[in-house]
């Protein structure tokens, strides 16, 4: 890519735990963004297990546990696979994250070490410049000022953003409980700060989640309240409406962002059922083998 080719930029946001029908209820925010037209929500059905490490891995590699091996939230080694993090450093592009320290794992160094690993710049990794906590009850609005700060000082083409207070409140208390509506409601207000400013600018806004909650306070299972989740989307040419009809499986997230990003999905990625590239938007690194 060349300095005066501009390339597409993606921020993708996702709330871990939010299940579907409470971000319909509680995301005022959201919703009002929807019913303006500018917005678009679709309901995503999780892969299995619906357990948080193995649905990061399913969200930035495109692939299923029984392929990827993170079947587990306790198998804490370097992903094996392509991830989106990968083909945009493989393209040129900058990349960044303010997430969970288990998203450091996947596409960093495992085990996670607090001292050394929060705050990470390398250029060479699939990650270039990141912002990981350690705690989940890590304030939300302290992962989006983390988001902002990378957002602003390194401008990246590829932005993850992962906030786990709606999990952790859910855990607590139970996924119909207020505690965790206080949860889904605080992080639409947080949506709300950085929205108008990301659409303003031109992003390409992605928000959906890993996983969903029943009311007992737990995940892992088949239930619609722990594999239904939301996808919020803004930007051109990204899901046709039609689709929201019925759940879009997860696997093809991680090849719609590639295709938000301008670049073709790994080999290994789901891509069923990916809109065509409008004719602006050209593919980077189609023929080249990634390293």
């Amino acid at each position: 890519m060349t300095d005066t080719e501009v390339a597409n930029k993606l921020i993708v946001v996702v709330l871990d735990g939010l299940r579907y029908d409470a971000a319909r209820k509680y995301m005022g925010y959201m919703e009002h963004l929807v019913e303006q037209g500018l917005f678009s929500c679709y309901r995503v059905q999780s892969e299995l297990p619906s357990l948080s490490r193995p649905l990061y891995e399913v969200l930035l590699t495109g692939t299923p546990a029984a392929k990827n091996g993170i079947t587990a939230n306790h198998i804490v080694r370097p992903s094996r696979e392509q991830s989106v993090f990968h083909l945009a450093v493989a393209a040129n592009l900058r990349t960044a994250a303010a997430a969970y320290h288990w998203v450091s794992e996947l596409y960093g160094t495992a085990p996670f070490n607090p001292v050394t690993d929060r705050h990470q710049h390398n250029v060479l990794k699939p990650i270039q410049h990141g912002s990981f906590y350690f705690e989940d009850h890590y304030p939300d609005s302290h992962v989006f000022a983390d988001a902002e700060y990378l957002r602003n000082a390194f401008d990246p083409h590829f932005l993850y953003i992962h906030s786990m207070n709606i999990d952790d409140a859910g855990h607590h208390s139970g996924g119909e409980s207020k505690e965790y509506e206080l949860a889904v409601r605080k992080a639409d207000g947080l949506l709300a700060a950085v929205l108008p400013q990301w659409m303003e600018q031109g992003y390409t806004v992605l928000v959906t989640a890993d996983h969903g909650m029943n009311a007992n306070g737990y995940h892992g299972g088949v239930s619609p309240a722990e594999r239904q989740v939301p996808l919020y989307t803004f930007g051109e040419n990204v899901l046709s409406p039609e689709q929201e009809i019925q759940a879009l499986p997860q696997l093809r997230l991680a090849p719609l962002m590639c295709h938000c990003l301008g670049l073709a999905p790994a080999e290994a990625m789901s891509k069923v059922g990916l809109p065509e590239l409008p004719p602006s938007a050209s593919l980077r690194y189609e023929d080249e083998p990634v390293h």
